[in-house]
């Protein structure tokens, strides 16, 4: 590990009658730095979304992050390390499952694996992509507590696939023990309690390693870079530093998850925020049926569309992690019984290619030849294609829903979720609008015009009824006059295309690596199904992954 620690002994002033003292020695594991060349260098970016005003982050310290376990950190050697990569780097939960059953691998070596590369990487300023922004100090411990519960005989015998994975969550999911600031300055000192997803985590023997970085309040705040907040600074994409866009909203789960940075991370979605970073990493992502995972404790946008949903680097994790998210909660009125079949079988089971009857869009065919030689692939390898050009319908209201929603939404989850109110000053998005104007430069760089556009939208409580009802039906006709009419097991996309269209239906879509465009980039094939048919996405794009094979460990971090 490149050494960044620069050791400052603070000498005491001498008494004539006193022994000299010395103060304990500061530890400086990272130093801010300018980062003005690197904004430069990205004025002219063919996406003028990445046309950067900074790189780093103006208030977050990272000494503050990192210093409370590098002391555990420094206790691995880099030749313990390069020994656990063959048992760890890239492998599935089952597979990592199977070291630790042969007593090659331990919860706390494995956890220390994860933090092990998160301060390799992110430490230096080289190499970092500003994506783990908290980490839980007490996982080196609660890691060591599985290892003794397992060795006294005392762990579950019946246990989780999940149970001592460490995982990573979006800033806007309440953890205890950790800041939840969806990107905002405003919400730095949110204390909160556990989200009803992260309970059933914990529940299930998950270890929660950290939190990792977003497009502030989920890509609702402005038209910024993905991957942008106040709080972690602009999320960086491994297949490119500032070459590639990150997706967002759900950039730091996606970055995290292609420089195995830990076993699983979980995003959020409202619309395209799993399925556009996922995609962007060469990841895989679902985005579920509204109502299979809980959303209370989760930073809103919408109670209409919002998600949580696994972002992993295969299938077989994707399921067990969605597995172990489920259940009814009753806070959240969308929320369907906890007894949910198949899930992670569906990951260990491919649809056999011959059974497949899947949808391909000719627009996409005419519009990406990677889309396209996919196409064929999956014809030759048995599968039936149906081509078809999807109707027109119309999405107007799309954005009153989610403004008002989130107008609406807002000041529940700040009135009941927070615990310390003299710690968060605002009570709605109006307040957030105003605290941001306090401190425009620093707050908001690339201004708050989503939120302006929220606190300017008067669409009224029977007319958002009107529009919502109109758009799930209108979202289902176009994926159902195919899925129906030629009795699809799904449709398919590209990356977040048309995730809009399966947002206001309320269908899940799950993401999967499909390959890497001339200069690189990352593209994936996403399939897009009817409610509650994740069972059946998962065995489809199981199917496709282990056909393909096409996901691979960016260059230039697999050391």
């Amino acid at each position: 590990m490149k050494k960044l620690i620069f050791v400052l002994l603070l000498l005491i002033a001498f008494s004539c009658k006193e022994q000299p003292k010395v103060e304990k020695e500061e530890i400086i594991l990272w130093q801010p730095y300018n980062d003005s060349a690197e904004v430069a260098a990205n004025l002219n970016h063919e996406n003028e979304r990445m046309r950067y005003k900074r790189i780093q982050s103006k208030v977050l310290d990272k000494n503050e992050v990192f210093l409370p376990l590098y002391e555990e950190v420094t206790k691995m050697t880099e030749t313990e390390y390069q020994a656990l990569k063959p048992l760890i780097l890239e492998q599935n939960i089952f597979s990592i499952r199977k070291h630790l059953e042969e007593g090659k691998l331990t919860y706390e070596n494995l956890t220390l694996f994860y933090l092990y590369r998160i301060y390799k990487y992110e430490l230096d300023n080289a190499t970092t992509l500003n994506t783990v922004i908290a980490l839980n100090k007490e996982v080196v411990n609660q890691a060591r507590a599985l290892d003794k519960k397992v060795s006294d005989g005392t762990a579950p015998g019946f246990r989780h696939p999940i149970y001592g994975m460490p995982i990573l969550l979006k800033d806007n999911i309440n953890t205890s023990g950790m800041k939840t600031t969806a990107g905002s300055i405003a919400l730095m000192d949110n204390i909160v309690e556990d989200a009803f997803i992260v309970k059933r985590l914990k529940e299930n023997g998950a270890l929660i390693l950290g939190k990792v970085n977003l497009s502030e309040w989920a890509n609702f705040l402005c038209n910024c870079p993905n991957g942008q907040s106040a709080v972690g600074g602009q999320t960086l994409n491994p297949y490119g530093r500032r070459v590639f866009d990150t997706g967002g909203s759900s950039a730091g789960s996606g970055t995290s998850m292609a420089a195995n940075y830990a076993v699983a991370a979980v995003g959020t979605e409202t619309s395209g925020s799993i399925l556009s970073p996922s995609s962007k990493n060469s990841i895989v992502g679902l985005k579920p049926t509204i109502g299979l995972l809980s959303r209370t404790g989760i930073v809103p946008i919408s109670s209409t569309l919002d998600t949580p949903g696994p972002m992993t680097r295969n299938i077989i994790d994707n399921a067990i992690l969605l597995s172990a998210m489920t259940g009814k909660d009753t806070l959240d009125s969308k929320s369907i019984e906890d007894h949910f079949p198949g899930i992670i079988s569906a990951g260990l089971h491919p649809t056999p290619f011959k059974d497949m009857r899947l949808g391909a869009m000719k627009t996409l065919m005419e519009r990406d030849s990677i889309y396209k030689n996919t196409i064929e692939k999956l014809k030759k390898l048995g599968a039936e294609i149906i081509e078809f050009t999807p109707p027109k319908v119309n999405m107007d209201g799309f954005l009153s829903i989610l403004n008002i929603d989130m107008k609406n939404d807002l000041p529940k989850y700040l009135r009941t979720q927070i615990k310390d109110k003299n710690a968060v000053k605002i009570k709605s998005v109006a307040d957030a609008v105003a605290f941001n104007k306090a401190d425009s430069l620093v707050r908001i760089p690339y201004g708050q015009a989503r939120f302006e556009g929220i606190l300017a939208d008067s669409t009224s409580a029977e007319e958002l009824e009107k529009i919502i009802s109109r758009l799930e039906i209108n979202g289902r006709y176009f994926f159902d006059s195919a899925l129906d009419k030629h009795n699809l097991d799904a449709i398919l996309s590209i990356n977040n295309y048309y995730a809009s269209y399966a947002a206001v239906a309320k269908y899940p879509a799950l993401t999967v690596p499909m390959g890497y465009k001339g200069n690189g980039e990352p593209i994936s094939l996403t399939f897009i199904g009817k409610q509650f048919k994740e069972a059946d996405l998962l065995r489809l794009g199981a199917a496709f992954e282990k056909a393909t094979q096409a996901r691979k460990v960016p260059d230039g971090y697999k050391l």
